[in-house]
This record gives structure tokens, sequence and C-alpha cells, in this order.
């Protein structure tokens, strides 16, 4: 009895193991549906060999230039130029601070990242994990992003992308930024078709040549031939 109670607990374990890796090859998105891909990388990702990088079917490359009212990415004018060098679409991101008035970060991103032609829109990333705790409240938040949205999109002659995870759409987005372009993350599973997004970060811990840490894996919505109608006014 006791050897058929663990064959029975063996066979549950692989059945469960298998159903565990079904499920993850379930909401990765595949190449055939989602061809365009990209990645965001930021200093955490080191020194980044961006030849390997384009060479293993990479499309595009959002690079987080700023933080707040003043940090500035540590790696950023590298992995900008590289990028560019290697003729990968690039795009550049800020950081959101709740703690900070937009007007302030907006002027920061500008002096990093002033209007560049053949680019995607700016970026903002909009969410509470790693973000200040003494923000006053959410309405608060929304007048500041306003003032940072507005004073980017002045600047640069196109709507900012909204970097939003479920949390901050809910709690922030939602009903407040329908006419800005999303670029959503969710690892579990493909995003809902609303609101619509432009871009979908499906994982967090991705293996890719010419960078030696976990890398933030994305795809783009539409087809190749239309990720450069992003590039212009």
């Amino acid at each position: 009895m006791k050897l058929r109670r663990r064959f029975a607990l063996a066979i549950a374990l692989v059945v469960a193991s298998l159903a565990a890796v079904a499920v993850v090859n379930w909401w990765r998105p595949g190449v055939s549906h989602f061809p365009v891909r990209g990645v965001d990388v930021s200093h955490h990702q080191g020194v980044i060999d961006w030849d390997a990088v384009a060479g293993a079917g990479i499309h595009f490359a959002f690079i987080k230039a700023t933080e707040g009212r003043d940090h500035l990415d540590t790696r950023f004018s590298q992995n900008w130029a590289d990028a560019d060098r290697v003729g990968l679409v690039r795009g550049a991101y800020h950081f959101f601070t709740f703690c900070t008035p937009g007007l302030a970060q907006a002027e920061h991103f500008l002096e990093v990242v002033p209007p560049v032609d053949g680019t995607l829109p700016p970026a903002v990333d909009v969410e509470f994990a790693g973000n200040c705790r003494s923000w006053s409240s959410v309405e608060e938040i929304r007048r500041e992003l306003t003032a940072f949205l507005e004073v980017i999109e002045a600047a640069w002659g196109r709507r900012p992308l909204l970097y939003i995870t479920s949390e901050s759409e809910d709690r922030i987005v939602a009903g407040h930024f329908d006419d800005h372009p999303i670029w959503i993350r969710n690892v579990w599973w493909r995003p809902p078709s609303e609101p619509a997004w432009t871009f979908w970060q499906f994982s967090d811990d991705a293996e890719l040549p010419g960078i030696e840490t976990p890398v933030d894996m994305n795809v783009f919505a539409g087809a190749a031939g239309t990720l450069s109608t992003l590039t212009s006014n």
C-alpha cells in the first residue's frame, strides 16, 4: 500500500510539473502572433552587448533615462547611443515619482532627453512598486502626472506613452488618461483588450544574448512595418 501511495504521489508531482510548464508556455506571446519584440533596460543590466541583442531578433528598446527631479540613469547615454548604432528603434523612459512635482520631473527629463526625431514617443513609468511612500492622495498624483505629460507633449509634439501595472491602471489611470497610448505590464497572462495597449511587457526575467542579467521583454501590438509610424509626429 505504501508503495502504491508513493507511486501515485510521484505521478501527481509529474502531472503538476507538466501543468505548470503548460501554463507558463500558454501566456507567453508567441513570435507568430507578436513578431515585433523588444527589451526595456536600465543600469541594472550593466554593460550590454547591443550587437548581440540586435542579432537575437530584438526590434526595439526602451531605455531608462531619468527618475524624479534629479536622478539620471548611469547607463543611459551609452545605451541610448549603442541601441541607435545597431539599428534598434529606441525610446527613452522616465520613472515618475509620486512625491515630486510633475513640472520639475518634466524639466529634468527634457534636459536629459530633448526631442529626437526617429525615436519612439517618450514613456513615463507609473507604478506603486518602488515608489515613494509620502504621497498625499491619488488625486494629487493625477494632477502632477498631468502636469508632467502636458510639458513633455508640448516639447516633443507627441503624446507620451504610459507604462502601467494593473494597480496603477485601476487606481490612477483608468478613466483619466484614456487619450494616451498604453505600455502595459502583465507577466501572468495576456492583457485584456481594454484598455487598448500598444506595448506589452510580458516578462521580467528573460534571458537574452548580450545581457548578463535577467531582462524585461516586451512585444508591440502591431506588425513590423507599423512600428516606424510611432517614430514621427
